[in-house]
Order: structure tokens, then C-alpha cells, then sequence
């Protein structure tokens, strides 16, 4: 895949993610080329592919800005082709048939008058106490359960990110980051003028040996992993591997961002931070276990870092929305955080089932409760050419490119989101999926 095109892929899921919104301005074209590491004819190619995409518009005078999205659990038009119901398995939201019903059936009593004053009112970082508590609940699993009085909320999980990175890097700094990882992270270091230097991983996660070997070339402000669910390969860290990757952050003296977004289909398994909770930050959100529409961020914070990150948040503009702080706090207390995980670890468990059922003939990487898989394409398949290939057929997937740090980790893969799509239509994509894979590329020619 061209360069252009790798970072088009990384700005798309960006989009999709939530980390560039509606009417958010992309910086200048000089400004990009340098943010991303790219020649500026590099970024105009990137600009033209995002409007050809529909997922940008320019305005003479004022530059380029993010469209107006279509609703969120929809995949583009652009997806669509000769009539069918397009299908995005980039997009990974997952909701559960009891959802609405039992959110609604909470959110009674916070509309009465004087509730909905207090749910309105400003709000910083701290949150309140009752908040605090029940967000220890909330982020407690594997029997850890954080100090209430750690926890910061920011508007969402990438700000949780974006606010603690900016209080541990510094311009010119040096961020470990697996080399296959979550897209937005890189832009976010990119943005704070540090590098992104990327960590080898195997199938236990991140490797403790390539730490150690990127600290001995230079000082690491900080290193970003998922050691739940890793997205986009799903990978859960054995205790073995936690506990070694814990005693190198301990013994080199290096922070943590653990982000545990996906840990919820996990509870049985303790975060990083409860082996080094003085190296690590903990952030996570309310997106996956509760709906995208009524997010918050959370961001379990060491004491000696705890000022600089609540600094972080407010000049971010990252501070909380006091209604969602308020309903979040009552869905925990009031049991339906418990009851929607729950659900949702059940769906993602038959999901499983159906994905390995429909793709049992290749090389899939996936764990048996996870919303996405990692699908390393049989011979003679490209990413990019899989890619366009299914979204002829009203499929979306996100290639490898968009997730690798290092060029060398572009491998011939994508990733697949299971979470939105209905049981019927999930089924039915799988199986137009592995239709596609089995065939030749060279038999698609003019199809």
C-alpha cells in the first residue's frame, strides 16, 4: 500500500473512532506533512483520498474540515454497491438488544428537576466522591479495585489518553508503542512533538525484552499497551508476561498508559496496575460497555502524577460532562453497568462461535470473548486489495496498514470488527468474507 493511502486509512479510523468529530479542522497541509512524517505532495494526496472517501470537504479561505456524520452504526455509502446494505466491520460498537430499555429505564430518575440540575451543573476532572466510588467499582476486576481518590474523567477514552500523555511527554521525547496498535495513539504522540518508537509483540503481547532494548537507545517518557484484548489483535497478556513487564517498568523507571477499553469482557483478569500502580496510568472508558452517544473517559492516576495529568485535562478542554458523570455513576450503583457487561460478554462469546465457525479454513487471531479479530490473508491476497474487494461487496474492513507502526510491520492482514452488525447480517458478511478469500485476486479482474 502506498504511503498515502496507509495514512488516508489512519485518519479514516481516526473518524470512525470518534478521535476527529464533525466539523473539526485538519491542520494546513504543511502542518499535516510534518505531524505525520510525510512529503507535503504526500499530504495532498492524503487530503484528495479522505474527500474522495466523503469523509472530508473544503471550505476556500477556512481549509479542510470533518463532514457531518451519518449515524454512527452505519457504514458509508460509498460502501454500497449495486443496491445491497452496506456493512462496516471497521466500526466496533457493540450494543445489545436490552440496551435502550434497561439505560431508559435508569435514566428516570436523573431527569427529575432537582437531579438534573445537579447532572448539569460544571464539573472538573475530581468528579465527586460518590462518582469516584463508583467508578472504582466500575474499573475494579480480577479482584483490583482502584483508590478512589486516583480517579480523574475526562469527555472520553481518547482524551483520557491524549490528557496523560500530555503530562508525561515532552517535545522531543521518545513513546514506546506496540507496533501494531490503536491507531489514534500515533497521531497523539506525533501531535506533542515527540516520537513514536515501536515495540515488538508476540503472540503474549508486548515483548519486555524490546523495552529494555528501547530504553538502552534513549530516554522513554512514557509506553502505551493494551494488555486486555489488544486492539486490533485481541491478544490477552499471561500473568507470566504482566509480571515481567511490570518489574522492567518498575526497574527502568518508565510510566504506562495501560489501556483497558476492551477489558471488560475480561473482569477476571487484573490490570498492569495493579503490579505496578506507581508506574501506571489506567484509562478506559464508557463507549464499549455502555453505547458512544453518552461517553466519559476515566484515567486512574499514580499520586505523584495526579496534579500534572488533572492539568492536562482541563487545558485540553477535556473536562467531563457532568450529565453523563452523574448517569454513569447511577447505571454502576443501580446494577446496569453489571447487567449490560454481562450481555455483552455472552454476545461477544457467540460471535466468537460464528466468526471461527465461518473462517475455520484460515489463519485468525482472536481470543474466545473479544469483539474484533486479526485475519492474516491466505497467499496472493494484499490488505489493500482485500480491502477494496470487499467493499465492492458492501463490506468494510480496516487494513493492516492503518494499525502498524513500523512499515515492516505491514503484513498482509486486516482487521475485523464484530460488534455492530445484527447476528443475520454479521453471518452473512463472514461467509461473503471467506467467499472472497478463497478466490484469487486475478479472478476479481473487472468484477
Amino acid at each position: 500500500m502506498t504511503d498515502y493511502q496507509s495514512v488516508a486509512d489512519t485518519v479514516t479510523e481516526e473518524i470512525r473512532s470518534g478521535g476527529l468529530r464533525p466539523g473539526d479542522r485538519l491542520p494546513p497541509l504543511r502542518e499535516f506533512a510534518r505531524l505525520r512524517g510525510i512529503a507535503p505532495s504526500t499530504a495532498g494526496r492524503v487530503y484528495r483520498e479522505l474527500a474522495r472517501r466523503g469523509l472530508t470537504s473544503g471550505e476556500v479561505g477556512r481549509g479542510t474540515f470533518v463532514r457531518a456524520a451519518p449515524d454512527p452504526l452505519a457504514p458509508s455509502p460509498a460502501l454500497t454497491e449495486g443496491g445491497r446494505s452496506p456493512v462496516d466491520m471497521g466500526l466496533n460498537y457493540p450494543v445489545v438488544p436490552e440496551q435502550s430499555e434497561l439505560l431508559a429505564r435508569a435514566m428516570g430518575p436523573l431527569l427529575r428537576p432537582g437531579a438534573l440540575d445537579q447532572a448539569l451543573a460544571p464539573i472538573g476532572p475530581a468528579g465527586t466522591p460518590a462518582a469516584r466510588e463508583a467508578a472504582a467499582d466500575l474499573l475494579a476486576r480480577g479482584g483490583w479495585r482502584p483508590d478512589p481518590e486516583r480517579v480523574l474523567f475526562t469527555g472520553n477514552g481518547r482524551q483520557a489518553v491524549a490528557a496523560t500523555l500530555a503530562a508525561l511527554v515532552s517535545p522531543g521525547g521518545r513513546v514506546g508503542v506496540e507496533e501494531v496498535t490503536y491507531p489514534a495513539v500515533k497521531s497523539l504522540v506525533t501531535r506533542l512533538g515527540a516520537t513514536v518508537v515501536p515495540l515488538a509483540v508476540d503472540e503474549d503481547g508486548l515483548v519486555p525484552e524490546a523495552l529494555e532494548r528501547a530504553r538502552r537507545g534513549g530516554p522513554l517518557d512514557a509506553v502505551y499497551v493494551q494488555p486486555t484484548l489488544h486492539n486490533p489483535l485481541s491478544v490477552t497478556m499471561s500473568p507470566a508476561r504482566r509480571a515481567a513487564l511490570a518489574e522492567v517498568l518498575l526497574r527502568l523507571g518508565i510510566t504506562a498508559v495501560e489501556d483497558t477499553v476492551w477489558a471488560f469482557l475480561r473482569d477476571d483478569v487484573p490490570p498492569l496496575a495493579a503490579l505496578a500502580p506507581e508506574r501506571t496510568v489506567l484509562v478506559d472508558s464508557l463507549s464499549k460497555r455502555i453505547a458512544p452517544g453518552l461517553n466519559l473517559g476515566y484515567a486512574v492516576v499514580p499520586p505523584a502524577l495526579h496534579a500534572a495529568v488533572a492539568v492536562a485535562v482541563r487545558s485540553g478542554g477535556s473536562q467531563p460532562m457532568g450529565f453523563a458523570l452523574e448517569a454513569a455513576s447511577r447505571w454502576q450503583r443501580d446494577g446496569t453497568v453489571r447487567t449490560l457487561v454481562r450481555a455483552k460478554q455472552r454476545q461477544a462469546a457467540a460471535r466468537q462461535l460464528t466468526a471461527r465457525r465461518l473462517l475455520a479454513d484460515f489463519t485468525i487471531r482472536t481470543e474466545p470473548i473479544s469483539y474484533h479479530c486479526w485475519w492474516e490473508l491466505p497467499g496472493g491476497w494484499r490488505s489493500d486489495t482485500f480491502v477494496a474487494a470487499a467493499a465492492r461487496r458492501g463490506i468494510g474492513v480496516v487494513p493492516a496498514a492503518a494499525f502498524a507502526v513500523a512499515r515492516h510491520r505491514e503484513t498482509d492482514a486486516v482487521r475485523i470488527g464484530l460488534a455492530s452488525p445484527p447476528e443475520p447480517v454479521l453471518e452473512r458478511a463472514l461467509t461473503i468474507l471467506a467467499q472472497l478469500a478463497r478466490s484469487a485476486p486475478d479472478d476479481l479482474v473487472g468484477d
